[in-house]
């Protein structure tokens, strides 16, 4: 099972320099708890300071583990300048192979790129254009975000339709994160899930799940 932790340095309380001291301890205790990849998706900063931010959240990742790959939203030309793992791409963006090619011009190992996908079609859109994986969202509903999920036959759809794991994102709790798998999904993201409660023992519980009908 992959886990993919999604940041937002707001969803945390207190100053904005308190909100970034409280998303680089996140940082810290997601890498030591071995999650798979951390998405640092930090809207509303500047390219400078988003760089400065990037750098510091791999400092810290690469601190606290040897496995955790840090990858950044939309912007590859930070990822490529701090040298992160790979980056994160919204659906209809540049095509992962372009990106893929970009890296390795630049003399660079094959970075990972996830893709966000909202229907078979675009992840199928995902696999074709060379994307690592895709992640699947909206999956459950978010009644207070209004936002509407797909479902779980919509997720198992579009898990049955790709080559490439697909993770499930979209209202999922430790409650609700078995039946992602159990519908064929290839590990669990999400934002709320890791910043909300200790890191470490939501890991845990999400690694002892054991799904019982479906088994990868």
């Amino acid at each position: 099972m992959l886990l993919y932790y999604i940041t937002d340095r707001l969803g945390f309380p207190g100053t904005p320099a308190e909100q970034r001291s409280a998303l680089l301890r996140c940082l810290a205790e997601s890498a030591r708890a071995e999650v798979d990849y951390i998405q640092l998706r930090e809207k509303g900063e500047d390219s400078a300071n988003l760089e400065l931010l990037a750098r510091e959240a791999l400092h810290v990742v690469r601190e606290n583990s040897k496995t955790t790959k840090l990858l950044i939203n939309t912007h590859v030309d930070i990822a490529l300048a701090i040298g992160a793992d790979g980056v994160h791409l919204p659906a209809n963006a540049s095509p992962p192979s372009k990106v893929r090619g970009e890296w390795l011009q630049r003399g660079e190992r094959a970075p990972v790129i996830g893709v966000s996908a909202h229907s078979v079609d675009e992840v199928q859109r995902a696999e074709l254009d060379g994307a690592t994986f895709a992640v699947f969202a909206p999956v459950f509903e978010k009644a207070a975000a209004g936002i509407k999920g797909v479902g779980l036959d919509a997720l198992r759809e579009a898990c049955a339709a790709a080559g490439i794991p697909v993770l499930a994102l979209g209202g999922i709790n430790l409650s609700n994160a078995a039946a992602c798998l159990e519908n064929a999904a290839a590990g669990i993201a999400g934002i709320r899930l890791f910043q909300q409660a200790n890191v470490a023992a939501t890991v845990n519980a999400l690694r002892n799940l054991r799904p019982t009908s479906y088994a990868r």
